[in-house]
């Protein structure tokens, strides 16, 4: 048989003074700054003076393949909410990453490369103005005003631009010849916030970004029988699918059925949208931080909906758009559906805050708002595993407002713990942890380079290779589990939705989610996200020695690593039983190197193992003992 023992600690336990939440921590001199003008705060809420910049963006904008070239024309109003004087705004030109030249972190194929956004015509307040040459420019430009932008001031910007789309799709690009997925394709006014002033990093491909919430209306322009799909509500099916469609289309939104709304056939034989030579599809979206599309005249199309939660009767609408031979694809529908009501009701375990969500067959694996662009796999498991992935992001970055660029770990993190513990529901633990530890902890572990172990705190803009991977993706996400076990499920889920409250719709910093937790907690956790988040720590436990005598036997347990690590201590007697004792990550805060455990029994003890589950072991050849 095999007993399990709890230590229960009480919570104040784990903490020690409340009113210490900054102490211990490490702060930047820029969110130090921050919070002497109170635009940020010690106890994790947005400060009294917190701010925020947004626009309101109306694009129309021109695809008709097999011409690769996008036209668009763009009309922003940029609203300064701070208390600063802008002489310029720092524009995102993200689609000239394709142009040859530009800083990238990996090599560019031919088929990638294009001459990059082009600007055609530029006006301030209705007045032309010199955008500049673009011959040596690529993500990032600065636009010197006419005039300074006042606090609490507008300012109206006018585009007309074009660019080819890239050959080779990837987060966008053509997936294949009349199948186009539209994404960044739009000059942007980048962030200025109240700690790291305007988002100047350049983007180079693999980190992803930082963008306000906005409002938007968008319009694609398309030839007849091409569908496009979309963030945000499409306002006018009636006007580009035959009634036939646009009605199944309504149904779709208010029911639990999968409609299959369209395929090859159909679409060959002109059913589906109205035959005109174009066709202008229109979508709208507030306080959203982008929109993405996707346009075909040969994919499937399905739509279903779901409730949003149990305690949220909206409906939001999931469908899928994918080409026929993808077997995985014609389930993809189900699995949005599931993960939406998953996510909504258990982990994050608040309501999917948006209208709906498109689960598109592309090639990059990537999120985006209300929008997922996913590959194709021939293991369904595994398709479902990266679409729950995808969808968690919904949370952070969008709801969130998190800076990807600087601080991925504050999204990619969360995503990844939500993917585990859906999975944890649908695949068992032992088989959720096997998918856990192959895709996302094991070359953590195994890998032992000077990169792997920087801490997780440090800005995403400053790495590349694994160490970035690590630090976003399974390093912090075994960081919130392990604050979960250590919590227990009740407080662990008043901490996220306080954090998540107080900062949905914002731009939390990372303090700002280490501050809210210990508040919500009842007292402060520096001693645990220092530990963390903050060090060149590793996982790698040890059993140091074994005394036992006829009362029991003493444990001592080396921290080789450092890491706070929890684990089980499994030992097995002579008679073939076992007693697992579980231990949180607070029994190393008093004793952060050298561990002593007590197993009360009279029982003669055969082994003993560190048993540590997810939280794998850089070494776990030290891990057991045996008894001669």
């Amino acid at each position: 048989m095999i007993k399990k023992i709890y230590f229960i600690i009480t919570v104040f336990s784990f903490f020690g003074d409340l009113g210490l939440h900054a102490q211990g921590l490490y702060m930047p001199r820029n969110y130090k700054r921050a919070v002497k003008n109170e635009t940020r705060s010690l106890n994790g809420k947005p400060g009294i003076k917190y701010w925020q910049n947004r626009s309101r963006y109306l694009i129309n904008m021109t695809a008709l393949p097999p011409d690769r070239s996008i036209r668009g024309e763009e009309e922003i109003v940029y609203f300064n909410n701070s208390p600063d004087t802008l002489k310029l705004l720092h524009l995102k030109l993200f689609l000239n990453i394709h142009k040859p030249g530009a800083p990238r972190e990996s090599t560019a194929s031919s088929a990638y490369l294009t001459s990059g956004m082009q600007i055609d015509q530029f006006s301030v307040n209705g007045l032309k103005e010199n955008f500049g040459s673009t011959e040596n420019q690529y993500t990032e430009k600065n636009i010197k005003l006419p005039q300074s932008l006042l606090p609490h001031d507008s300012i109206h910007l006018s585009f007309s631009w074009h660019y080819p789309i890239s050959l080779e799709s990837g987060r966008e690009g053509m997936i294949d010849s009349t199948t186009w997925f539209l994404a960044y394709f739009y000059p942007r006014i980048a962030v200025y916030d109240d700690y790291e002033g305007w988002d100047d990093v350049p983007f180079v491909e693999a980190k992803e970004f930082y963008s306000d919430f906005n409002d938007y209306k968008v319009s694609i322009n398309v030839p007849a029988n091409y569908i496009v799909w979309g963030t945000g509500t499409l306002l006018n099916a009636g006007q580009v699918l035959q009634p036939f469609y646009a009605a199944k289309f309504k149904a779709s939104l208010t029911g639990d059925s999968i409609f299959h709304m369209a395929g090859p056939k159909e679409l060959h034989e002109h059913k589906i949208t109205m035959q005109k030579p174009i066709n202008t599809w229109m979508f709208q979206a507030k306080n959203i931080p982008d929109m993405t599309f996707c346009l075909s005249n040969q994919y499937n199309w399905d739509a279903s909906s779901t409730m949003a939660s149990e305690h949220d009767s909206r409906r939001v609408s999931v469908q899928a758009a994918y080409d026929d031979k993808s077997a995985d694809f014609h389930q993809m529908v189900e699995y949005g559906k599931h993960a939406i009501y998953w996510l909504s009701n258990n982990w994050p375990g608040i309501a999917y805050p948006y209208e709906k969500s498109t689960i598109v067959q592309g090639f990059a694996g990537m999120e985006y708002p209300m929008m997922v662009n996913d590959e194709t796999y021939r293991d369904t498991l595994f398709s479902r595993f990266v679409a729950e992935h995808e969808i968690a992001h919904t949370y952070m970055p969008f709801y969130m407002g998190i800076n990807e660029t600087r601080y991925g770990f504050m999204d990619e993190g969360w995503a990844t713990t939500f993917e585990h513990l859906i999975a944890d529901s649908e695949m068992g633990k032992e088989k959720s942890a096997d998918f856990y530890k192959e895709f996302r902890v094991n070359n953590w572990a195994e890998t032992a380079s000077a990169d792997q172990d920087l801490p997780i705190i440090t800005p995403g803009s400053s790495l590349s290779g694994e160490g970035l991977g690590n630090n976003e993706y399974g390093k912090p996400s075994l960081g919130y589990l392990a604050v979960k076990d250590m919590l227990g499920d009740v407080l662990f889920k008043k901490c996220l939705h306080t954090y998540m409250s107080d900062w949905h719709g914002r731009h939390p910093a990372p303090w700002d989610f280490f501050n809210d937790f210990s508040r919500a907690a009842g007292a402060s956790l520096n001693w645990f996200w220092t530990n963390w988040y903050f060090s060149n720590n590793y996982i790698d436990l040890s059993v140091r020695s074994v005394n036992t005598s006829p009362l029991g036997a003493t444990i001592m347990i080396d921290n080789i690593g450092g890491m706070f690590t929890p684990f089980d201590l499994v030992g097995v007697y002579a008679d073939g039983t076992t007693l697992r004792v579980h231990q949180t990550a607070n029994t190393w805060k008093n004793s952060p190197k050298l561990l002593s455990l007590q197993l009360p029994s009279r029982k003669k003890l055969r082994s003993i193992l560190i048993d540590s589950g997810i939280f794998v072991d850089a070494d776990p050849g030290n891990n057991s003992w045996k008894a001669r």
